[in-house]
């Protein structure tokens, strides 16, 4: 493909969440043509999908700069800065309005999946002419058929929320996983809402140890004071919940730093079990319970039990990107020049240096992966972020290299940074610039924002949300 063809094509992005959006936004105020491709029926799909959850991060954080001119240009009125949405918040109030403005809707097509994405006429293992070619993006449509778009670039926002970790410990499902998949929740179940009657009065299981973790027990806690019978027990691998317990007042997000005290404060008393070690080996489904075997410091595991929460964290879906060039941490399977800042062996302060399109650019150039799948597996990944580096790549397709790498961003602290490894007698960011990326939420879920996020961002394993 000459480049002159190249550079007529439009810059698709992938996912219609809180960072895809305001990449679209960005490269509309550089002049570039963006195309919008969400797997979603609407733009925030995932954010939709745990409307219930309060955000930790109030609204100053969660709204593009780009996104915000785009929409005070129909007349819509910014929410309190101070106040904390909810993802239904957020997405009704922020994503919906944003995604409605001529200048997206016109540029958004959802109900549709990605399927793979490739240089155009170049499979990977061919070098010669591959930088004058563009991309080929094959997209499962809305009515089912197979539709190839060619791109002068791709923006990878599709985040990690839909992709979770096994319960199953070596990064493998528990045997049976699969069988018992009927059992098993995501990270963020509407416990107090419409799924009320699932966790109601029964004994639900919650492994992980991030926000969506805390969010989840905390919910459970609540509901067993009026729930007779309502029992919980948590599950997580390490040796201490010191880190989600977090800095309390030390944390910049009070809603943040409020969430690890009431959780530590509810393990203090009693209100839930806390299993510390645990592999998850095996899941045997029964009638109405499911049985999960394994270890807990060294000791047999063996609980019955009507529902797992699955909050182990996320990992992005690579599948769909076998055609590209990429340079990706083998840890992390984030962009290697960003692993070293947000790989969780030696980071978990909830920001990172800001950085851009430099760090986060591949082999082949015009690609890039942004949002929480920039994160990779890697936790706390904030929306203002993934607004940053959008930002910044923007600037990169549109020949503004000052631009790109002129990088700035204004992140609250935890209170907090720390590992299971600082717990026993270890350091944490002691001397390397620190760690990553819940402003989405999100976690995340993050996105989604996830929280994640998820969508300030998503923390630790899910959208960068909470419940104050």
């Amino acid at each position: 493909m000459a480049e002159v063809v190249r550079a007529e094509l439009p810059v698709v992005v992938i996912g219609a969440g809180p960072v895809g959006l305001a990449a679209a936004a960005h490269l509309l105020e550089r002049g570039l043509e963006p195309l919008v491709l969400e797997a979603g029926e609407q733009a925030g799909a995932a954010v939709a999908s745990w409307e219930h959850v309060r955000l930790f991060s109030p609204w100053r954080y969660d709204v593009d700069a780009a996104a915000r001119r785009l929409l005070e240009q129909t007349g819509w009125v910014a929410p309190d800065a101070d106040a904390l949405p909810t993802g239904g918040d957020l997405v009704r109030d922020y994503l919906a309005p944003l995604a409605a403005t001529p200048a997206i809707a016109s540029r958004l097509r959802t109900s549709t999946r990605v399927l793979a994405v490739a240089r155009d006429g170049a499979d990977k293992t061919r070098t010669l002419g591959r930088d004058r070619r563009g991309y080929r993006v094959r997209t499962l449509t809305p009515d089912g058929q197979v539709q190839d778009v060619l791109a002068r670039a791709v923006v990878d926002a599709s985040g990690t929320y839909a992709t979770s970790n096994p319960l199953g410990a070596s990064g493998l499902p528990a045997v049976g996983e699969r069988e018992a998949a009927g059992f098993v929740t995501g990270p963020l179940p509407d416990v107090l809402g419409a799924q009320r009657e699932r966790f109601a009065g029964r004994h639900t299981l919650v492994v992980g140890m991030g926000h969506s973790a805390a969010n989840t027990l905390l919910s459970l806690v609540e509901l067993a004071e009026s729930e007779p019978g309502t029992t919980i027990t948590w599950a997580i691998r390490g040796g201490s919940a010191r880190r989600l317990f977090g800095g309390g007042t030390a944390d910049e997000l009070p809603a943040r730093g409020l969430l690890g005290t009431r959780l530590k404060d509810a393990v203090d008393a009693g209100r839930l079990a806390l299993l510390t070690r645990v592999s998850i080996e095996r899941l045997v489904p029964g009638g109405d319970t499911v049985q999960v075997l394994g270890r807990a410091r060294d000791e047999p595991l063996d609980l019955q039990v009507h529902a797992v929460v699955n909050a182990t964290g996320f990992r992005p879906d690579l599948d769909m990107l076998r055609e590209v060039r990429l340079d990706l941490d083998p840890v992390v399977e984030s962009p290697a020049r960003l692993a070293e800042l947000i790989d969780p062996n030696f980071h978990s302060c909830g920001t990172v240096p800001p950085h851009g399109e430099a760090l986060l650019s591949h082999p082949d150039d015009g690609f890039y992966l942004v949002g929480m799948k920039s994160y990779g597996r890697a936790p706390t990944f904030l929306l203002a972020t993934g607004y940053e580096q959008v930002r910044s790549v923007a600037a990169a397709l549109a020949g503004d290299r000052a631009g790109a790498d002129a990088v700035e961003l204004d992140l609250p602290e935890t209170g907090v940074c720390s590992t299971d490894l600082a717990a026993d007698g270890g350091g944490c960011c002691g001397s390397a610039p620190e760690p990553q990326l819940l402003a989405l939420g999100v976690g995340a879920p993050a996105g989604t924002g996830f929280a994640t996020g998820v969508v300030h961002g998503r923390s630790g394993d899910e959208p960068e949300s909470g419940r104050a």
